[in-house]
């Protein structure tokens, strides 16, 4: 699965205003349908006070934070699984990430057009799904055909998973036919093992995100494009926390959508941590410390020997890494050690 989340919605619902935010680039947005049609790409900081903690403590030279990837996709319209609006290619860009966030206008502003001229969130959700799920509907109708194909001539080893293939595909339809995202359907993880090669968009993992006006900015799980593009021009910490307080915020909701889209993507952290830098890896969740190690160099990994680890909350609880070993709390693990979000490690290698 990619390592990246795409930001997906009708047009000017404000996905390229909260891009812009996010990432502190400046992609277009205007007001008229499709000004995005190359999709944006940013890189993005993943907020970590565990991070602003361990730089405290060992005042490295450099800090290193954890980051994700997002894409800002071109506005999707009613008829784009049929090819209406560039349809076919802005599909083809979500099929290439890893999950969706789902922005959904939630504001009424007469000087920003609707592309069906009234604010109605719970209609707009039902057309992007019903897009998507149309779009699945033909891949998955093109691929079982194929696999049909393939059962006459295929070689008896390989027979098994064609018609597991098949049968999950089969399972999926109706939902598909319905408008219905195909992740609503009960699957048990071989079966989406079994219909990977499908690239079913519907599949994806999927965060709602309410763009709203500033009036609404106290709400839960909301974000209002505007707001967050004005907070992402601060630079001052201080004159931004004073800015979040203002309205009544302890944190962005900007940070919020990162943190999700983190570990919606199956994404875990683990630092490294001394007086060079303080730094903040991505993995896997269930990665094992082999692996861990191998982000940081290939070397690591090939010739891991064990790791030496303690937990974060260890350190802020007795304050210091050398009470951490005066405790016992630093643990010695081999290569099956599944690595927990929030470790501090040291690898030990030999190649």
């Amino acid at each position: 699965m990619a390592l990246n989340c795409g930001i997906v919605g009708l047009p000017n619902v404000g996905k390229s205003t909260i891009f812009s935010a996010l990432t502190s680039a400046k992609a277009e947005a205007a007001n008229y349908p499709f000004c995005t049609i190359d999709p944006n790409v940013g890189i993005v900081s993943v907020p970590d006070p565990r991070l602003e903690t361990l730089t405290d403590m060992f005042k490295p030279k450099k800090k290193v934070p954890a980051v994700v990837e997002f894409v800002d996709i071109a506005g999707l319209v009613k008829g784009a699984s049929k090819g209406e609006g560039l349809g076919n290619q802005f599909l083809s860009y979500i099929r290439e990430v890893g999950m969706i966030a789902h922005v959904v206008r939630c504001f009424d502003d007469l000087d920003v057009i609707h592309v069906a001229n009234r604010v109605d969130p719970v209609d707009d959700i039902e057309v992007i799904h019903t897009e998507l799920a149309l779009a699945d509907l033909d891949s998955l109708d093109k691929r079982a055909e194929k696999l049909t194909k393939q059962l006459k001539v295929q070689d008896p080893g390989l027979k098994k998973d064609t018609e597991r293939e098949l049968a999950v595909l089969a399972k999926l339809r109706p939902a598909l036919q319905e408008g219905k995202p195909a992740r609503t359907v009960s699957l048990e993880p071989e079966d989406l093992e079994a219909v990977r090669a499908a690239f079913l968009i519907t599949l994806k993992k999927e965060i709602l995100v309410c763009n709203v006006d500033e009036s609404g900015v106290g709400e839960t799980v909301v974000i209002c494009g505007k707001f967050e593009a004005e907070l992402a021009d601060i630079e001052d910490p201080a004159e931004k926390k004073e800015f979040l307080e203002g309205v009544g915020l302890k944190e962005s909701g900007l940070s919020s959508l990162i943190h999700s889209a983190y570990r919606q993507l199956g994404l875990r952290t683990f630092f490294t941590a001394g007086e060079d830098e303080c730094r903040a890896w991505t993995i896997r969740a269930g990665s094992k410390a082999p692996q861990a190690a191998g982000v940081i160099h290939t070397d690591f990994e090939r010739g891991f020997i064990k790791a030496e680890v303690y937990g974060f909350g260890d350190l802020v609880s007795l304050g210091s890494e050398q009470a951490i070993r005066a405790s016992g709390k630093l643990r010695q693990e081999g290569k099956e050690y599944v690595v927990q979000d929030g470790d501090v490690m040291f690898f030990k290698f030999n190649v």
